[in-house]
């Protein structure tokens, strides 16, 4: 018989990746962004690996250009109380592995492959529910989440993480045993189209910037008493602000005076967020936890500087380029404020750096980061 050469036009069977892109029904929340930009950026690549297959509410295929990619419909019954319950039932009659792995994109998905062989990638965005003040007071509700993360934890091959910050408090508050743990920052997307016009809250003066919704960890009302101390300058807080943060916000604002000096906006178009970005200031951001801190490089992305906490992984986001408040005494931060404007003042060349610091963080570089960690997991899983 003949030797038989292979067709070199024949493609390889690419392993089959499922990314969990549930998320993407909330298409204006971080995690929503994050299914969004990553799934997209796969698809771009220029040499992939793999063979993705989206998990996602069939509406959402609008976000992506190329409406033929493979998807699996969303159902109520895959979610994870449901399948852990028929997973022992089925595991005799399974024969071949439909996927040959699942990337579970947050920590509180509620889905995991129904396969027990299908290796889990998980990434952990954050752990801010174990810091926050509102669950320090309510342990029963944290250590339930806790308890839900380290389930998906134990079934995970690899994990993976925003920040080296989240990194080492998974290490610290969580079992990991020899799971890996692998950080690949996020990307920035590319700047969306400021609106042409001044936004109608926005006052006729020149005004500092913070964006967030009005959570406690965002720390917003520390920024009050700084406003208080400089009678020039004018604060806009742009986020959602119908929360019992936001209520005891604007509580501090009339207390103190500053109604015509801090504006809560509320929730603003992507358009009007640009405009701001572009036209403040500064960004001044005292937040509490963040597991990665998007403001930061949105703001330097404009040329912008940020003054804000050197707290979790802002430092690690922010580099060098940053202003960063060791307390939120009003007297010390209106030091650093006042000699980070110093400082730029003798550096024409700041706004430059500030643009390159935040260019360094992009999508495709996040792709790749999660490329890597897919082939790694994969080939322990062949090995």
């Amino acid at each position: 018989m003949p030797n038989q050469t292979p067709n070199p036009t024949t493609r390889p069977i690419l392993p089959r990746v499922v990314l969990d892109l549930e998320k993407l029904r909330h298409i204006n929340c971080g995690l929503g962004q994050f299914c969004k930009h990553l799934a997209n950026g796969i698809l771009n690549a220029a040499s992939l690996s793999i063979k993705p297959v989206f998990f996602m509410p069939p509406e959402t295929v609008r976000y992506f250009k190329d409406g033929s990619v493979e998807q699996i419909d969303v159902s109520p019954w895959r979610k994870e109380m449901f399948t852990q319950l028929i997973r022992p039932l089925i595991k005799p009659f399974q024969r071949e592995q439909r996927y040959d792995l699942w990337h579970v994109t947050n920590q509180m998905s509620k889905y995991l492959p129904v396969d027990p062989r299908v290796p889990v990638v998980l990434t952990i965005h954050d752990l801010n529910f174990l810091h926050d003040t509102s669950h320090k007071t309510r342990r029963r509700v944290a250590a339930r989440k806790q308890a839900d993360i380290q389930k998906k934890i134990d079934r995970a091959a690899a994990i993976v993480t925003d920040s080296t910050y989240v990194a080492e408090d998974i290490k610290e508050h969580m079992r990991v045993g020899r799971c890996p743990i692998y950080t690949v920052p996020l990307g920035l997307a590319v700047r969306p189209t400021a609106s042409r016009l001044r936004p109608a809250v926005v006052p006729q003066r020149p005004f500092w910037l913070t964006v967030g919704n009005a959570l406690a960890h965002k720390n917003f009302h520390v920024l009050f008493d700084l406003i208080h101390r400089m009678p020039n300058e004018c604060l806009v807080v742009a986020g959602k602000k119908a929360t019992p943060y936001g209520a005891f916000m604007e509580s501090q604002i009339l207390k103190k005076g500053l109604a015509d000096r801090v504006i809560l906006s509320g929730e603003v178009s992507d358009g009007d967020r640009q405009w701001l970005y572009e036209n403040c200031k500064g960004l001044l951001f005292p937040s509490l936890t963040e597991g990665f801190g998007l403001p930061v490089l949105e703001a330097m992305q404009c040329g912008k500087p940020v003054f804000m906490s050197r707290c979790t992984s802002l430092p690690e986001i922010g580099g060098d380029l940053g202003f960063y408040w060791d307390s939120y005494d009003p007297a010390h931060m209106r030091d650093v404020l006042e000699n980070g404007i110093k400082r730029i003042g003798r550096d024409s060349g700041f706004a430059a750096k500030l643009q390159a610091h935040a260019d360094s963080f992009s999508w495709a570089k996040t792709t790749q980061g999660y490329l890597r960690v897919y082939e790694t997991v994969l080939s322990k899983a062949a090995a």
